[in-house]
């Protein structure tokens, strides 16, 4: 019996095994083809639910007409930052627009410059400057932090970086830095009208940051302060002022065109001319002092740049180029975020009674505050921060990625394409700061306020961050701290506002008056 039902069960067996192979033989046409179909389904589906990444010629933008006449038929250069802000309004975060030769990205979202700055690789390169290249490629100069790339620039920013950004090395300056401030506050008494009047303010603040810089630079000084300004020192500012402007102008401006209308070119070269011969003259000047000091058997150190950059073993070319650079960076620093400080705080008498009396709780008996009395003044870092948001010295910083092609903000972005970091609409974008354009600065002191870290970054960041703002920052504190403490500061009676215009830096549109009354 059960020997019959085992073989029945093996007859079963085999014959449904033989049953499943023949319909799986008839079905499997059928089969492949509903798989196949479902493949492509599949993968339409998919294909519908990713975004579309749009090339370059896709991206948003004026047309080369319409961006000329922005900049020239409406304000003309000086009003590019507010463009900045049309351009995120019209076509999103971002658009293309070409300036002159050049075609460029801008992007106005702190997130998609964050995204940027952390791709930049391990060389990040600028925009190419190509104007200040060309001088320099013209008078065989050196370069400087502000124009060399790559190995060249990577050595002398790991050189500076450590007398300019470690908080130790930065606070040995404090010395220096306040008896340059001490003269300021003197200069201040002796310029101003009988009823208080400074006018121009910012002239003395430009005097004063290539005094402070100068000190850094060379541990000397120059005489910027004194009643009488040496020539060579108003000649040396004007030639920077003018070299800004002139930027502009170089950079839109094919190089067949310079040959056309060669004014704009000359003058930019006359003015680098003066800024090299300027720099070279101090530089060895102090360098022959040290040499007679050795030649008396004497030991020569110093706690200045120009020194650590000659000890480096750095050519006189390197050493030269990089500071005319660095002097030309920290004089515009400091006179536009002093300018504009005191100017709306002139206009805010609460937040600067407020502000100094921080200040008087922090020094106590104390009349001059040092590096390490910074930390306890939350008021005065924001104070300088808001006006670093309001008025940022550079309103637009660049890049060029040349690691390869990346996507943003939904558009491919070709590798080696210059893409221009809108700063100033970021820092004005009311999605990311509520009343954008009303000076407060408790909005970086409350918790309850807080902000994307890239939608303000005046002096930038990573690698190529500003490798001066610690010392920038520094003279920034130790000035406002003492100029509130000496003075209350009133805005000019004849009234009128102050708006910012570009000058490839954001500069004031017309002269800051204030009134420094005694206390």
């Amino acid at each position: 019996m059960c020997s019959d039902v085992s073989r029945h069960s093996l007859n079963t067996r085999e014959m449904l095994q033989q049953a499943l192979k023949v319909s799986s033989r008839s079905v499997s046409p059928l089969i492949r083809w509903m798989e196949g179909w479902a493949e492509i389904t599949s993968t339409a589906i998919k294909r519908s639910t990713e975004p579309v990444v749009k090339t370059l010629r896709e991206m948003p933008g004026p047309s080369i007409a319409n961006f000329a006449w922005d900049l020239f038929a409406k304000g003309g250069l000086s009003r590019i930052h507010e463009l900045q802000l049309e351009g995120l309004r019209r076509y999103g975060p971002v658009w293309k627009a070409s300036f002159g030769p050049i075609l460029t990205v801008h992007v106005a979202e702190p997130s998609l410059i964050e995204q940027i700055l952390r791709q930049e690789g391990r060389h990040p390169m600028r925009s190419d400057l190509s104007s200040w290249k060309d001088f320099r490629k013209l008078r065989d100069h050196g370069y400087g932090l502000l124009t060399s790339e790559g190995e060249e620039w990577q050595a002398v920013r790991s050189l500076l970086g450590k007398h300019m950004l470690r908080p130790r090395a930065v606070e040995a300056y404090d010395g220096a830095l306040n008896a340059v401030v001490s003269d300021l506050v003197l200069k201040l008494r002796h310029s101003r009208h009988p009823d208080g009047l400074v006018p121009d303010v910012a002239q003395e603040f430009y005097r004063f940051g290539l005094e402070g810089i100068s000190s850094v630079l060379f541990d000397s000084r120059l005489g910027c302060l004194e009643p009488l300004v040496p020539e060579e020192t108003e000649r040396f500012i004007q030639s920077i002022n003018t070299m800004f402007v002139m930027t502009l102008l170089t950079m839109a401006m094919p190089n067949w065109l310079h040959r056309l209308f060669p004014k704009p070119w000359t003058t930019f070269c006359q003015c680098w001319d003066y800024m090299f011969a300027f720099a070279k003259g101090h530089i060895d000047e102090r360098l022959q002092k040290d040499a007679a000091n050795m030649a008396r058997g004497e030991k020569v150190e110093g706690n200045y740049l120009t020194y650590y950059l000659t000890q480096a073993g750095l050519p006189m070319k390197t050493v030269y180029s990089n500071v005319t650079e660095l002097l030309l960076a920290g004089v515009d620093t400091i006179s536009s975020t002093l300018s504009w400080s005191l100017y709306e705080l002139s206009r805010h008498p609460e937040l600067q009674a407020s502000l100094r009396e921080e200040v008087l709780s922090v020094l106590g008996d104390r009349k001059i505050p040092e590096a390490a009395d910074v930390a306890r003044m939350p008021l005065l870092k924001a104070t300088v921060k808001e006006a670093h948001r309001l008025y940022p010295v550079i309103p637009a910083n660049a890049r060029v990625l040349t690691e390869g092609d990346i996507e943003l903000g939904g558009f491919l972005i070709p590798k080696n394409t210059l893409i221009t970091l809108c700063h100033f609409a970021t820092s004005r974008d009311p999605a990311i700061f509520p009343n954008p354009d009303e000076f407060q600065p408790r909005r970086w002191l409350s918790r309850d306020q807080s902000h994307h870290p890239y939608a303000s970054v005046p002096f930038g960041v990573g690698k190529r961050s500003c490798v001066g703002r610690r010392i920038a920052e520094l003279e920034l504190y130790l000035a406002l701290a003492r100029i509130v403490t000496e003075f209350e500061v009133k805005p000019d009676p004849a009234g009128g506002d102050v708006k910012p215009m570009t000058r490839t830096l954001l500069v004031p549109d017309r002269d800051v008056n204030l009134q420094f009354v005694d206390l």
